[in-house]
Order: C-alpha cells, then sequence, then structure tokens
C-alpha cells in the first residue's frame, strides 16, 4: 500500500541523513521529511562498528555539525560519546518521530509524468514490503558494504586455528586477554585498534604490506578548552572550528605542493617518538605522497608507546599463507597468533547498493558524473549527500545540505517542480570521485560515479572554495535545468 506524498525522503540515520533532517527543519521548516533507516538504531558507522579504541580520525570541531558545537574536552574523540552526540542532536531537533527504523530501500524510481520518487524496499521488523513516494531524495547511505569488510582471499585461512575476525564484525565477547593478536593493516583502523588492543593483550603485531602515513594529535587542545573556559562556547565553537578548518586545508594543499617536504617533516615526528633502535625507514616511509591516501591520526602518541614499551610490534612483509599456528610471512617467518583482525580496509558500495531507475529504466551510476560532488548528471529532484575525504567528512555535509535547502527554497519562490543537472559538453573530461589512490577506491572505481576535472562537475575538496561556490554562486548556472 503506498503511503501519501511525502517532500523529501533522507535515506539514512547516521551522520549525514540526521545532519541533512537537522539542516531542513533549520532552512525548510515547511517542508515534510521522514527518514527511512535500515537498522534499528542511529547513528550509521557511530553504531556499527564496536572494535576497541574505535575513535574519530578527525577533530570534533570539524566532525560536529557547525549548528551544535562540540563541547565535549576532547578533541578526538571517542565511538561512544560521538554516538551521544548524534542521540542528543536528534533529541534537540525532535527527529525520533520522523525516522522510520528497520526499513531497508532497495529500489527508488523516478517517475517524470508525476515529477514524485518511489522507494521500495523491506521491513525487515515486520518481514513486508514497503513503499514510499516523496518529491525529493536525499542518499544519505554513506560509502561503504554495511554487511561485509574488504577481506583479501587468504592462502590456507581455513587451516588457522585460533580466531580470525575482520574489525566491522567485530563483538563485544571477542577475548584477548593475554593472547597474541596479529592485527592485519596500516589504515586508520589498525592504527585505531593497536594501542587498545596493546592495554590487555599478551603482545600485539602490525603486520602491514606497505607503510602509512601517521600524524599524532593531541587527544585534548589546550587553546581550545581554554578558550571554553573563559569566553562564551558559541565564540570558542567559531575559533576552535575555524582554527582546524585552516589547518586541513593548509596541510592537504602544502603536501600536494611540496610533498618531500612535507614526507621529511613526517618522518621526523615519528623518528623523534620512537627509540633510536626502530627502523622507521623501513616500517613508516610510504612509497607514495602524502594525500595520495589519507593520512592516519595517531592520539598522544599512543601507538609509539605501545611500540616503546614493547607491547606491540611491527612487521613490514607478505603473507605467503595462514597455517594452525598463525601466519606464515614470505620470507619463511612464522608469526603465531591466537587472534587475527584483518583490519584490511571497507568495501565500497555506492548508495548503499540501492538500484536506481528512471521511468522504470535501471541507470548505472558509475555512467554517471556528479555535479557540485552532491548530485548526479539527468537524476533529478535527488542529492547524494557524501563528505570529504581530505578533511572532515561532516564540513561537506553542512555544505551539501545548505545548498540542498537553497535549492528547495529556489524552487518554492518560482513555483518550480523538478530539477536535474544535465552534461552540455560532449568532451568533458572524467576523473575518479574520490582523491585517493587507496586499495578500497581503486576497487570501486567500476562502480562510483566519476567526476569532472572542473567546477561545477568537481569541486576543490577545499572548504573555504567551496563554501564561497555553494553559499553565493548563482544556482541557476547553465548545468542544472529547473520545470515548473
Amino acid at each position: 500500500m503506498k503511503n501519501e506524498l511525502i517532500d523529501v525522503i533522507i535515506i539514512g540515520a547516521g551522520i549525514s541523513g540526521i545532519g541533512a533532517a537537522c539542516h531542513l527543519k533549520r532552512n525548510c521548516p515547511k517542508k515534510s521529511f521522514l527518514i527511512l533507516e535500515g537498522r534499528n538504531k542511529i547513528g550509521g558507522t557511530w553504531n556499527l562498528f564496536k572494535y576497541p579504541g574505535i575513535r574519530s580520525d578527525s577533530d570534533m570541531y570539524t566532525f560536529a555539525y557547525k549548528f551544535s558545537p562540540w563541547t565535549h574536552k576532547n578533541t578526538i574523540s571517542d565511538g561512544k560519546t560521538i554516538l551521544k552526540y548524534l542521540n542528543d542532536t536528534s533529541l534537540k531537533f525532535d527527529l525520533e518521530n520522523h525516522i522510520k527504523y528497520n526499513h531497508w530501500i532497495d529500489e527508488i524510481n523516478w517517475d517524470s509524468s508525476k515529477n514524485e520518487w518511489t522507494v521500495f524496499g523491506v521491513d525487515k521488523q515486520k518481514n513486508s514490503k514497503i513503499e514510499y513516494s516523496c518529491k525529493f531524495l536525499m542518499s544519505c547511505t554513506g560509502y561503504y558494504d554495511y554487511d561485509n569488510g574488504y577481506t583479501p582471499d587468504f592462502k590456507g585461512l581455513e587451516n588457522f586455528h585460533g580466531k580470525f575476525i575482520h574489525p566491522q564484525k567485530w563483538t563485544n565477547d571477542i577475548d584477548y586477554l593475554n593472547k597474541d593478536v596479529i592485527v592485519i593493516g596500516s589504515g586508520a583502523t589498525a592504527i585505531t585498534l593497536i594501542p587498545s588492543l596493546s592495554e590487555k593483550a599478551k603482545h600485539v603485531t602490525m603486520l602491514q604490506r606497505s607503510p602509512t602515513y601517521l600524524m599524532n594529535l593531541p587527544k585534548k587542545d589546550k587553546f581550545t578548552n581554554f578558550l571554553f573556559r573563559f569566553t562564551p562556547s558559541k565564540f570558542a565553537h567559531f575559533v576552535s572550528r575555524w582554527k582546524y578548518i585552516i589547518r586541513q586545508i593548509y596541510f592537504y594543499g602544502i603536501s600536494k605542493g611540496r610533498p618531500k617536504e612535507v614526507k621529511k617533516f613526517i618522518k621526523n615526528e615519528i623518528k623523534n617518538s620512537l627509540s633510536k633502535e626502530f627502523d622507521v625507514e623501513k616500517h613508516f616511509n610510504p612509497k607514495y605522497d602524502p594525500w595520495d591516501e589519507r593520512v592516519c591520526v595517531v592520539v598522544d602518541n599512543d601507538l609509539y608507546e605501545s611500540i616503546n614499551q614493547g607491547k606491540c610490534t611491527v612487521v613490514t612483509e607478505n603473507i605467503k599463507s595462514f597455517n594452525k599456528n598463525g601466519i606464515l610471512l614470505e620470507s619463511g617467518k612464522e608469526l603465531k597468533a591466537d587472534l587475527v583482525i584483518s583490519a584490511t580496509g571497507l568495501k565500497l558500495k555506492f548508495m548503499g547498493g540501492i538500484k536506481i531507475k528512471i521511468d522504470n529504466k535501471t541507470i548505472d551510476p558509475s555512467k554517471l558524473v556528479s555535479y557540485k560532488g552532491m548530485m548526479l548528471q539527468d537524476i533529478p529532484n535527488a542529492t547524494v549527500v557524501f563528505g570529504y575525504t581530505n578533511a572532515s567528512w561532516t564540513l561537506k555535509i553542512d555544505l551539501v545540505c545548505e545548498y540542498f535547502c537553497r535549492i528547495l527554497n529556489h524552487m518554492d519562490k518560482n513555483k518550480l517542480n523538478s530539477f536535474v543537472p544535465k552534461v552540455n559538453d560532449d568532451h568533458l573530461e572524467t576523473e575518479s570521485s574520490i582523491g585517493l589512490n587507496s586499495g578500497y577506491v581503486k576497487r570501486a572505481h567500476k562502480i562510483l560515479p566519476k567526476q569532472g576535472k572542473k567546477y561545477p562537475w568537481k569541486l576543490n575538496q577545499n572548504y573555504i572554495k567551496d563554501m564561497f561556490l555553494l553559499k553565493f554562486k548563482k544556482i541557476e548556472d547553465g548545468y542544472i535545468y529547473f520545470k515548473k
């Protein structure tokens, strides 16, 4: 049975979906909206991941929404506190009555004759089909597969007698007390896991095929906490937020402009944090330039302390195979383990794998180009709410949602019913929509939309530039077409 027509349907109640709903309440208060969430709670990533030490790898003054200041003392926050922040924000904006849980969407269809979307899916709790119609759609599904992370096809894994798990599947009953643990990987998850595991495990081995860039950040920012103590909270939040925005832009810019100098600086910082015996050149000297892949955050030197205290050993080698005791390396060395954690990355999934149809014809998103980093060519009345990859995710979420609200208000003012971005250049040059060379991005190249090499088919990955473009540039730019 079809429900009444809703103005806006938001798919997903993670950090993007909650942000989208708050922006609608703030900027388009007359619009009706509904959030359809596939799980039984809000929070997305912060509700899904349970592994030890789960935390942000961005400062919370930019990772929090700009309309809902971060008031905790920690600049880098644990997952539980972030989840509480999301729940508090939802409560503050009275979103609970707008959310339908266990509503898993698998297909959306645009009807050109009616200028409306219909979304189809399953109510997992009732095990029944669901169907909703709306004028506008906001996809806030994140960018990865919630069901499974990425695990390479390890030879001989079936022979291993210990426990093997991907962090995405972590449960609280997993025992690592006084155990020998191997963490495979060198990315953000591994860097987060290892110091926490080291507190209880007998020993932790960080087994990496190749090194990653690491930057240390303090858990608490003394300057920021001083501001919050002695100045009004709004002023303190504003200053703290812009401090980190400018810092992110500067570091990314100088990394791209002077990669050799930045690489040398990062290595020297690591050398100063580790004992002289540790081989930084072997274990923390990536072959690529900074920000070709994400730079990972170490907090209060926690990883380095685990290494210095002998609780963690770093091994940089390729895996030959698993055996009953653990892992056999290509060098012939054996690493014994009771528990192996495969922190080998995410499996990307565009729009949660939802099938997109226009007038019942299936659309392949990998053939499309993104418009302003938030819409897709030829897809009407919809936005894909996707964050930054080189800065705090939420900075871009705020920009995208504000701009979408700006479009909705523009359409109301001019009595317009639909919009659609159109590519009017037959020779538009395109590239990957995620500007990283990370393995998880390369693996997903065939399923993700592309981006152009210039505006409006590409955003700058620079918050200040993007802010001015989306806040002040004219909406009707010759690439987005409106109909009454």
